[in-house]
């Protein structure tokens, strides 16, 4: 690829780890759509020690990283059945990380379940992205957010 060249180079998904915690926030903390602070996501319980202890644990997340530098991330919930985390970073939005972040959550939960779900808000561009991915209305779940499924192929 010639050095000025517009087009972004590859990234890879792989397993997040204990030291991607830090990366998790600052992707966490620079989306757009459903942006929380830190302070918020500690009210709700979130925070960097409980990242870390969910990472440790469990094989429950994925970062997409370029270069060293951590592009986005998801997590799931195994036992629930849940996907309940993607997020990338706004100047990477569009270039096939958020979908590859799915597939990753979905493979990971699709091994220990048939019907698998998440909660979004109804409206979001993320909601669109799911849907196009093949996930489908479930039910409502209040507020304005829809419950998705999506059945193991």
């Amino acid at each position: 690829m010639p050095p000025n060249s517009s087009v972004p180079s590859l990234f890879r998904i792989r397993p997040a780890g204990a030291a991607d915690v830090e990366a998790i926030f600052h992707v966490r903390t620079s989306v757009r759509e459903n942006a929380l602070t830190w302070d918020e996501l500690a009210a709700l319980g979130i925070t960097p020690a409980s990242i870390h202890a969910a990472i440790t644990e469990t094989p429950c997340a994925w970062v997409a990283e370029r270069d060293g530098e951590v592009l986005g991330f998801a997590m799931a919930d195994l036992p629930e059945a849940c996907l309940f985390a993607v997020f990338v970073l706004p100047e990477h939005e569009g270039q096939g990380v958020g979908r590859q972040l799915i597939q990753a959550g979905e493979a990971a939960l699709f091994r220990h379940h048939p019907v698998i779900w998440l909660e979004t808000d109804a409206a979001s561009k993320a909601a669109a992205v799911y849907r196009h991915l093949g996930w489908t209305h479930a039910c409502d779940a209040g507020d304005g957010d829809v419950r998705l499924q999506k059945l193991r192929p």
